[in-house]
């Protein structure tokens, strides 16, 4: 069959217009530039058009093997309309299916199992019930402010999380090729034109903290409670640490002076020195030996560490209900920033954040381990001050006796 194929620069520049590839195959330009592929044909004693996708989306290769493709079917007396039609059915995939089959590709990515099953509960609760039977290429941004608006103002947050993984895993169709065109979920240039930005909605909520004010206090009535979660809540302020950090720690990680946190226990996935002050390595001294253990700070069960529940059940046991592990980072963060004359990049490293400036970043490639031990010694003074260290020890010797 003599064609005329389009060329390689109209197809890189294309132009209002109708231009043949040959075999049926055309390309229409919309006036606004947006160029897709049609096959015409004649079946039956009826002249039909087919579209084939956007320009964008398939490029002449994968267009004109489809249409030779429909030639064939139509020389074999099928419609090739039909034959798409069948086609389709067969490589039809289900959003539900589409996000299992995301989730078991993206698993060993994330930290932990919870992290998986907050995105099968989140798109189970909320997306199911709208598009988790549609196939992924008829969802359209009609369904997803469907999924979306019902909770937007109400469970901010949520709709925000729940935006980005419906998002993730339109996106991994496209990339497998069970969808075209633009993904319906995404938010720059498309569905903040068309919902409120998050921010405006609702004020974040950060993690409840306890006022640094406050924080002397506190420590001397957390000093005394009993049991290896209150010590490992002591440890964990002192330390201006993350829960996971703290219950999965194990003895050979402290050396010395510094607790080193390996990097797959740490957010930016970076090991983090930890400089002990004095009142941290108290805390390490007063821990009982528990047999038949790896960690610090064992839980009830053999072999296993602490829970993430159990230094909040101790917050709630001395009436602090209101307040969470995490938010004595920020009381931290306070403290040194209205308290201290530390520069910030100390107080950052100490909390683990990494440097947004990128040259600023550059620059500094230590832990400034030694700078940083003087702010958590300072800090550790101000939590437990000289008066309160016999409490502390007290502690330890009653867990020895």
């Amino acid at each position: 069959m003599a064609t005329s194929r389009i060329s390689p620069a109209r197809l890189r520049n294309p132009r209002p217009g109708k231009y043949c590839d040959g075999g049926g195959l055309w390309l229409y330009v919309k006036k606004n530039r947006q160029a897709y592929w049609v096959f015409r044909y004649r079946f039956q004693g009826k002249d039909r058009e087919m579209s084939l996708g956007p320009l964008r989306d398939v490029d002449a290769e994968k267009a004109r093997d489809r249409a030779r493709r429909y030639r064939q079917a139509k020389a074999e007396g099928r419609d090739p309309m039909i034959e798409r039609r069948r086609e389709k059915t067969e490589t039809t995939l289900r959003f539900l299916d589409a996000a299992g089959r995301m989730i078991e590709t993206k698993r060993h990515e994330w930290r932990n199992e919870k992290h998986a099953q907050q995105w099968e509960n989140t798109l189970e609760q909320y997306a199911k019930p709208v598009i988790g039977e549609l196939p992924v290429d008829e969802i359209s941004t009609d369904h997803i402010l469907a999924v979306l608006e019902p909770i937007w103002t109400e469970k901010t947050e949520t709709a925000t999380r729940l935006r980005q993984r419906i998002e993730a895993v339109l996106d991994w169709a496209g990339a497998r090729e069970y969808r075209q065109g633009e993904n319906p979920a995404r938010w720059r240039g498309h569905l903040d034109k068309l919902l409120p930005k998050p921010t405006k909605v609702k004020r974040v909520r950060h993690h409840p903290a306890l006022p640094y004010a406050d924080l002397p206090a506190f420590m001397k009535d957390l000093a005394k409670q009993e049991g290896i979660a209150a010590k490992a809540l002591a440890f964990t302020i002192l330390t201006a640490a993350r829960t996971s950090e703290t219950i999965k720690a194990v003895p050979m990680e402290v050396s010395g002076k510094v607790w080193t946190v390996p990097a797959d226990r740490m957010k930016a996935h970076r090991i983090h020195r930890v400089p002990l002050s004095r009142q941290a390595q108290e805390v390490l001294d007063a821990l009982p030996e528990v047999a038949g253990t790896p960690y610090l700070f064992p839980g009830a069960r053999t072999g296993n560490h602490l829970s993430n529940a159990a230094m909040m059940a101790v917050l709630k046991r001395m009436g602090h209900e209101d307040l969470t592990v995490h938010g004595f980072r920020s009381t931290f963060r306070d403290w040194c920033a209205e308290q201290t004359n530390f520069p910030r990049e100390l107080a950052e490293g100490s909390l683990a954040h990494v440097l947004r400036d990128v040259t600023e970043a550059a620059y500094r490639r230590g832990d400034m381990i030694d700078r940083r031990a003087k702010l958590m010694q300072a800090w550790a003074d101000y939590c437990l001050p000289e008066s309160l260290h016999g409490v502390v020890l007290l502690q330890r010797n009653r867990a020895s006796s």
